[in-house]
C-alpha cells in the first residue's frame, strides 16, 4: 500500500525465543478475581512459544493460546485484590517489593471489547517483569501470526501433548475435538486416525506421547485431508506421480513461484543449489536427496512450508520510509475510543482505550465533559453512555502508548469542558504522560507557513494533542467592523514584543494582558500579532470554530434548508458543539491544530501544515466527490481526519479506502465493531510492522505529481497490474458439518474494487476438507496495485463468516500457495487454510501480449514465427508468402503511375509565395482533380500523409484518411487581389475618364489648327509620301521645300496656343488619377478584408470538418470494439469493465487527435494571420509608390513645354493605365 525503502529490505523479525527459565517453569499464585480462588501453579512457556499454561498441585493443566494475548502488565497497572484477606492470600517471598510489583496481569480476547483477565503472583519483582517483557513480545511476534501451515500443524500437536493427563496420555477424544463436533465427521476422524496410526481409536482410548509423535500426527493429517488435488497438481506440472528432478523443481520455482514484478538483479533467480536445500529440507525418503530426487510427498511439504508463504515476510517488518512529512503516512485511527457498543445505549471503558493502542491504533478520541467535583469526564454526550474518568483513561494511555509501537499517538480531543476543568486535563496530560508529551514545536519544524510536519521517526515515544487552539479573536464582537478596529488597535500596540513570562496560564484557562516591551527590531512579528492577522482573515472568511449561531439565521432559511442544516448537524454529532479551548490545553496544541475548512484554495493560500480539519463522511465524501484532485494534493500538505456520521448509531463503519484513496491519514473507524471495514483496517495496518503508519504512495506524496482517485485508466507513473486468484480447496474450516463457499474481493480505487462478483460453488457438509477446484477469478486490471488489497473470506452456506484474509496486491506470492485465515479480529484460526493458486502480473492490453511476449523473450518469439512458418509451409506446399509476393508485384506495377499523379499533385501545390520561401497554395490549386487509388496510398507510405495512430483512428480509418489531405488554405496573393472585379471595375472607370479626357483635348487641338489654317506634321508627311514613291526610291527622306516652309510657320502659331491648352489637360488628368487612386485602393483594401476573413472561415470549417470526423471515427471505433468484445467476453461484469475500458482508452485518444487537430489549427491560422500581415504591408507600400508615381507625372507634365514635349504632345496617343 505504500512505498518501501530502496534497495532489498534485510529482514529485521525474528522468530519467537523462549528463555529458559519459562520453559523450566516458575511458582506462582494464580487468583481468580470472580470466584476470589487461590491457587499455586507452576507457570510455563512451551519451547517453541506456542502456548502460556500452568500445571496446579493436582496436575491439571490450563492452556492459554499466545496469539489470544492481548497484553501484559504489572506494577502501578497490574490487577491485585481489593479484599484484604486475598492480598495476603496471593502475596509470596520478599516484603520490601509491592505486590503490584510482584504481580503479572494477563489481558486475552477476542478482539478490543471482550477482554479478560488472568492474575499470577510471585515472589520476585525481577521475575514478574521478565514474564511481563517476554510474553507481551512472544504474543506479538508477527511471524508467529503469519506462520504457515507447517507452523501451525505443530503448534496443535504442542497443544494435544499439553493435554495428556498423569500417564503421559493423550485421550483420542481429545485429538477428535480438536477437528470434529458433528457425529458423523468425528467418526471420519476417528477411522482416519486408526488407518494412519494403527492405534486404538475409540472416545475413551488413550494414547502414549512416545507414540504420537510430530510426524504420527502429520501422516494423520494427511490421511484426514486427503490432499489428492496436490498429487493431481504434481501430476499436471512435471507429468509424473512419482518424483522429479532439480532442473523440474528449479523450473517450476522460477515459472510458477516467482513474482514476475520483481527485479532480477536485486531478486535472483532461484538455481539448483536453491532446489537441492529445500529438497534436503522437505524430502522425506532420505534414499532420494543424493539422488537429487523429490516425491509427490516432499512437494506438499514445501507447499506447507514457510518457504512458501502467501505474502512475502518484509511487507510484514518494519519496511516503510519513515523520514517523511507526517501527512505521508495514513495513520490507524479510532472513533469514539472510549465506547465498547452501541453509540447511544452501549458502555463507556478505559480498558479499551489500552487494547486500540496496543493493537496498533495511533489516533484515539477522547470527548470531555464537565464532570462532578470539578474532575472531567469522558461519555458519549446527550446519550445514556455511562461515563469514564478522564484521568484513569489519560493514565492508560500513558502506561499502553509504546507497548507495541514507538510511533507517535495524537490523541483528538472534543473538549467540552469549561476553563478549570480543561486545566486540569492540561494538568493531567502533563502528569501523565511527563517526557512524551510534546508541548512545543522541534527547532527543526516551527509552526511557520511552508515548513513541513516532522516525521513519524523525529517524533517516536511522543504523544500529541489535537485541540482547539485559543486565540484572543475569539472573544472578538460579533460586529464585524467592530472586530476589525479591535484587530488593527491591537496590532497597533503589539508592534513591540511581549515578555514570554506574562503569558503563562493561570489555571483558570485565561492569559493575562501581555505586557508590551519595546523592540528595535521592526521585521520581528510576535505569535500574537500572527494570531490577530489571522484573526482579520476570519472577519472575512468566517469563524475557524465550528460553532455558529444559528438563531440569527435559521429564520432565513426555508423549510427544507432547515431539514438538511439539522440532518447534517446528526451526521456531525457534538463534535460541532466544542467549547472554546482553555490556554493551558491550548499551549499544548501544536503539530496538529484543528481549524474550520474553508475551501482547498484557503487552505493552499495558508500554507500551514500544522493545520488540519477534520470531516464527517458525509463531507469529505461531497468534497471527495466535487474536488478530488484538489482533496488529494490538501493531503500532501496536511492532515485531515474523516470520522462517522452520527447517525451511525450500531457503530457500523464506512468504507476506509473511500477516503485513504484521497489521501486522508486519520480515516477513524468504531474499533467495538469488526464489521468488513474494521477488517480491512486490520488487515492494512498490520503490515509494516503493525506500526500504526503506512506510507502513502509516491504520487500521493510528490506535489508535482496529479492523481485523480476516480482515474479508471492508468494513472501515469504507475505499472497496473492483472491478479488471478483460483481457490482449489480448504482445510479444517470449521469443526462442525457445514456447507461452505468462497468469497473474493478486492478493495482500492473505484475503478478496482470488486466485491460480490467472485464466489466458489457450495461445498455441502464438509468443514474438513472441501474442494473448490474454481476456475480462476481474475481481476484483469488493477489500476493502482498500491492501493489495493484482496479479501478472500470463508462462509457457511447461511451467510456467516468462518474466516477471511487480507493480503495487499503488492506483497502478493503468486504460485500455489496456503492462505492462513483469521477471525473477525484479525486473530489466526490456526488450522483453518485455503489452498490457492495465485497469478499476478503487470497489465497488458487487450492486443499486445504477444508484443510483450515477444519483447519479454524475443529469441523464442522468433523461434515460435519460424516454426509457425514452416508448419504452414507444409501445409500449403509454398515455401514462399503469397502474400508478400503479391504486394511486391503490386509496388512494382503501380510505382509509374503513383510517381506521375504525386508529381502533378506537387507541382499543383508549389505557387511563388509573398516572401519567396514558403509554397502558396489556393484552394482551389488543391482540388483533386481525380480521386487516387486507395490501393496505392497503401502500397507506397511515401505517398500516404503523415498521420500518427491512435488505435484504430489512423489512415484507413474512415473520414480520418481525407483529413490530412484538405487543401492547403492560404492567403491570396496581392496580383490576383489586383484582378478582383471589383478592383477592375475602378480601374476600367479611371481608364474610360481618361480616354474622355484625351478626345476632349483631341477636339479641342482640331478646332485650334482649323482656326489656325495648319496642317499637321502627320498630314503633310503622308501627302508627300505617295507622291515621292511613285517618282523615285531614292528621294523617299526628302521633303519638298514648299511643305517644310509651311510647317515651320504652323509650329511656331501652334506652340504660342496649345500651352494653356495641354496644361489645364494634364491638371484634370492628375485630379482624375488622384481621385479614382483613392477609389481603387479603398476597394482593393476592402477586397483583402474580404479575403482574409474568407480565408479564416475556410479554415475553421476545414478544421471543423476534420474534427466531425474524428469524432465520427471515434464512434465507428467504439462500435467496432464493443462488437469484438461481446464476441470475446460473457461475463456481464467483466464485459461492462472492458467497454468502459476500451471507450475511455479510445475517446482518450480520440482527445489527443482532437488536441493535434486544435493545434495544428492554431498554427494555420498563425500562418494565415501573418500572411495577411505580409499582405496588407505590401498593400500599403504600392498605394503610396503609385500616389508618388502619380504626383511625380504631374510636376513633369506642368513643367514648361520644349519642342519634345511639344512633340509629344503632337503625337499623344492613348494615355497608360495607371499602375494599380
Amino acid at each position: 500500500m505504500a512505498d518501501s525503502k530502496p534497495g532489498v529490505h534485510v529482514l529485521q523479525l525474528k522468530h519467537v525465543s523462549v528463555p529458559p527459565s519459562m520453559i523450566a517453569g516458575e511458582k506462582f499464585i494464580k487468583w481468580d478475581e470472580d470466584s476470589s480462588l487461590v491457587t499455586a501453579v507452576t507457570l510455563r512457556v512451551d519451547p517453541n512459544g506456542y502456548f502460556l499454561y500452568w500445571t496446579d498441585q493436582n496436575e491439571e493443566t490450563q492452556i492459554l493460546d499466545m496469539c489470544t494475548i492481548r497484553d501484559t502488565r504489572t506494577g502501578h497497572y497490574a490487577k491485585v485484590p481489593k479484599d484484604p484477606k486475598m492480598r495476603d492470600q496471593v502475596t509470596m517471598g520478599a516484603s520490601q517489593d509491592s505486590l503490584e510489583d510482584k504481580t503479572l496481569t494477563v489481558s486475552y480476547g477476542p478482539d478490543f471489547v471482550n477482554i479478560s483477565f488472568f492474575n499470577f503472583c510471585t515472589s520476585k519483582k525481577e521475575t514478574a517483569k521478565q514474564w511481563t517483557d517476554d510474553l507481551l513480545k512472544m504474543a506479538n511476534n508477527l511471524l508467529a501470526l503469519n506462520g504457515s501451515v507447517h507452523y501451525f500443524l505443530r503448534k496443535a500437536h504442542v497443544r494435544l501433548t499439553l493435554q495428556a493427563d498423569k500417564g503421559g496420555k493423550i485421550a483420542v477424544k481429545n485429538i477428535v475435538r480438536t477437528f470434529a463436533q458433528h457425529r458423523d465427521d468425528r467418526r471420519r476422524v476417528e477411522k482416519a486416525f486408526l488407518d494412519s496410526t494403527g492405534l486404538a481409536s475409540g472416545k475413551d482410548d488413550a494414547i502414549s506421547l512416545s507414540q504420537f509423535g510430530f510426524d504420527d500426527f502429520y501422516r494423520f493429517y494427511k490421511k484426514l485431508t486427503g490432499r489428492q488435488e496436490v498429487e493431481r497438481i504434481f501430476e499436471e506440472l512435471f507429468g509424473t506421480k512419482s518424483h522429479i528432478t532439480v532442473e523440474k523443481f528449479v523450473e517450476f520455482l522460477n515459472s510458477y513461484q516467482r513474482d514476475p514484478r520483481l527485479n532480477e538483479i536485486l531478486y535472483p533467480y532461484a538455481n539448483p543449489d536453491r532446489a537441492r536445500d529445500l529438497f534436503h529440507q522437505y524430502e522425506p525418503d532420505s534414499p532420494n536427496t543424493p539422488k537429487g530426487m523429490l516425491s509427490s510427498e516432499g512437494f506438499l511439504r514445501f507447499l506447507l512450508s514457510e518457504d512458501n508463504s502467501i505474502v512475502s515476510a518484509d511487507k510484514f517488518d518494519l519496511s516503510h520510509d519513515m523520514e517523511q512529512p507526517l501527512c505521508h503516512y495514513f495513520v490507524n485511527s479510532s472513533h469514539n475510543t472510549y465506547l465498547t457498543g452501541h453509540q447511544f445505549t452501549g458502555k463507556s471503558s478505559v480498558e479499551i482505550y489500552r487494547q486500540t493502542l496496543l493493537g496498533g491504533c495511533r489516533c484515539v478520541e477522547l470527548d470531555f465533559w464537565n464532570g462532578k467535583n470539578e474532575d472531567p469526564i469522558i461519555y458519549h454526550g446527550y446519550t445514556l453512555v455511562p461515563e469514564v474518568p478522564a484521568k484513569d483513561v489519560i493514565e492508560a494511555i500513558a502506561e499502553s502508548a509504546f507497548k507495541t509501537s514507538e510511533y507517535p499517538v495524537i490523541l483528538s480531543f472534543e473538549n467540552h469542558c469549561n476553563p478549570k476543568q480543561q486545566a486540569k486535563i492540561a494538568q493531567y496530560c502533563r502528569e501523565y504522560f511527563g517526557e512524551m508529551m510534546l508541548d512545543q514545536a522541534l527547532e527543526s519544524h516551527p509552526l511557520e507557513p511552508g515548513v513541513p510536519l516532522p516525521s513519524p521517526a523525529q517524533l517516536k515515544r511522543k504523544i500529541i494533542i489535537k485541540n482547539k487552539k485559543k486565540h484572543q479573536h475569539h472573544r472578538a464582537p460579533k460586529d464585524i467592523d467592530k472586530g476589525v478596529a479591535v484587530a488593527a488597535s491591537a496590532l497597533a500596540v503589539t508592534s513591540g514584543s511581549v515578555s514570554s513570562s506574562t503569558l503563562q496560564p493561570q489555571g483558570n484557562g485565561e492569559i493575562p494582558r501581555p505586557r508590551v516591551e519595546r523592540d528595535e527590531s521592526k521585521d520581528s512579528v510576535t505569535e500574537e500579532e500572527d494570531a490577530i492577522i489571522h484573526a482579520a482573515e476570519e472577519l472575512e472568511l468566517g469563524s475557524e470554530s465550528d460553532d455558529e449561531d444559528e438563531s440569527s439565521t435559521l429564520s432565513n432559511l426555508s423549510p427544507e434548508e432547515i431539514r438538511l442544516r439539522e440532518k447534517a448537524q446528526k451526521d456531525k454529532g457534538t463534535a460541532g458543539k466544542e467549547t472554546e479551548a482553555g490556554a493551558e490545553i491550548s499551549a499544548l496544541v501544536n503539530y496538529v491544530q484543528p481549524i474550520h475548512f474553508h475551501s482547498f484554495e484557503h487552505a493552499e493560500r495558508r500554507n500551514r501544515s500544522y493545520e488540519m480539519s477534520s470531516f464527517v463522511e458525509t463531507q469529505s465524501t461531497a468534497l471527495l466527490k466535487e474536488h478530488p484532485i484538489e482533496f488529494v494534493n490538501y493531503n500532501k500538505r496536511q492532515i485531515s481526519r474523516v470520522y462517522p456520521r452520527g447517525t451511525r448509531v450500531d457503530s457500523s463503519n464506512f468504507m476506509p479506502h473511500v477516503f485513504w484513496n484521497a489521501g486522508c491519514q486519520l480515516v477513524a473507524l468504531n474499533f467495538q465493531t469488526l464489521d468488513l471495514a474494521m477488517q480491512l483496517n486490520l488487515g492494512i495496518f498490520e503490515m509494516n510492522g503493525r506500526t500504526g503508519y503506512l506510507l502513502k504512495p509516491q504520487f500521493m506524496r510528490r506535489m508535482d505529481r496529479k492523481f485523480d482517485p476516480f482515474a479508471e485508466s492508468t494513472v501515469d507513473g504507475i505499472i497496473a497490474g492483472k491478479v488471478s486468484v483460483q481457490v482449489i480447496s480448504g482445510q479444517f474450516l470449521s469443526d462442525k458439518r457445514v456447507s461452505t463457499y468462497v468469497e473474493v474481493d478486492m478493495f482500492g480505487l473505484p475503478a478496482d474494487t470488486v466485491r460480490k462478483r467472485f464466489r466458489t460453488k457450495t461445498v455441502l457438509n464438509n468443514g474438513i476438507n472441501p474442494i473448490y477446484d474454481q476456475e480462476p477469478f481474475v481481476f484483469n486490471k488493477v489500476v493502482l496495485p498500491d492501493l489495493a488489497c484482496l479479501r478472500i473470506a470463508v462462509y457457511e452456506d447461511s451467510g456467516r463468516l468462518l474466516g477471511h484474509r487480507v493480503l495487499p496486491v503488492t506483497g502478493l506470492c503468486p504460485g500455489y500457495r496456503h492462505l492462513g485465515l483469521r477471525n473477525d479480529g484479525g486473530q489466526p484460526l490456526n488450522l483453518a487454510t485455503l489452498f490457492v493458486n495465485i497469478m499476478v502480473k503487470d497489465y497488458i492490453p487487450d492486443g499486445l501480449s504477444d508484443f510483450a511476449n515477444a519483447l519479454a523473450n524475443p529469441i523464442k518469439y522468433q523461434s515460435e514465427l519460424e516454426k509457425r512458418s514452416k508448419q504452414l509451409s507444409i501445409l500449403t506446399g509454398e515455401m514462399e508468402d503469397p502474400l508478400e509476393y503479391e504486394v511486391d508485384s503490386k509496388l512494382t506495377s503501380d510505382k509509374d503511375a503513383e510517381d506521375k499523379d504525386v508529381d502533378t499533385k506537387v507541382r499543383a501545390h508549389q505557387q511563388p509565395s509573398l516572401e519567396g520561401d514558403m509554397p502558396v497554395s489556393t484552394v482551389a490549386d488543391n482540388i483533386p482533380t481525380k480521386r487516387q487509388d486507395s490501393t496505392k496510398l497503401k502500397a507506397n507510405s511515401i505517398l500516404r500523409p503523415e498521420f500518427r495512430d491512435i488505435s484504430g483512428l489512423g489512415p484507413s480509418s474512415p473520414g480520418l484518411s481525407d483529413m490530412e489531405s484538405e487543401p492547403v488554405v492560404v492567403a491570396e496573393t496581392f496580383e490576383k487581389l489586383v484582378e478582383n472585379k471589383h478592383v477592375k471595375k475602378q480601374r476600367d472607370k479611371l481608364n474610360k475618364k481618361l480616354d474622355d479626357l484625351q478626345k476632349e483635348f483631341e477636339k479641342e487641338k482640331t478646332k485650334l489648327e482649323e482656326e489656325l489654317g495648319i496642317i499637321t506634321k502627320s498630314k503633310v508627311t503622308k501627302t508627300s509620301s505617295r507622291l515621292i514613291k511613285r517618282i523615285s526610291s531614292k528621294n523617299l527622306n526628302k521633303e519638298p521645300a514648299s511643305v517644310r516652309s509651311s510647317t515651320e510657320s504652323a509650329e511656331s502659331l501652334l506652340a504660342q496656343r496649345l500651352p494653356p491648352i495641354l496644361q489645364k489637360f494634364n491638371e484634370e488628368k492628375t485630379n482624375m488619377r488622384k481621385h479614382y487612386h483613392e477609389i481603387i485602393y479603398t476597394t482593393l483594401e476592402k477586397c483583402i478584408v474580404a479575403s482574409k476573413e474568407k480565408q479564416l472561415k475556410l479554415l475553421k470549417e476545414q478544421y471543423d470538418s476534420q474534427v466531425g470526423g474524428a469524432t465520427k471515427s471515434i464512434h465507428a471505433q467504439v462500435s467496432r470494439e464493443f462488437k469484438s468484445l461481446n464476441k470475446r467476453h460473457k461475463d456481464k461484469d467483466e464485459l461492462d469493465r472492458m467497454k468502459r475500458e476500451k471507450r475511455e482508452e479510445i475517446v482518450r485518444k480520440g482527445v489527443v487527435e482532437h488536441e493535434r487537430l486544435e493545434q495544428q489549427f492554431e498554427k494555420k491560422e498563425k500562418e494565415l494571420r501573418r500572411q495577411y500581415e505580409e499582405l496588407q504591408k505590401r498593400f500599403e507600400e504600392e498605394r503610396v509608390k503609385d500616389y508618388m508615381s502619380i504626383s511625380r507625372e504631374s510636376e513633369r507634365s506642368t513643367s514648361v513645354v520644349s519642342d519634345d514635349v511639344f512633340d509629344a504632345a503632337l503625337s499623344l496617343g492613348p494615355m497608360c493605365k495607371p499602375h494599380c
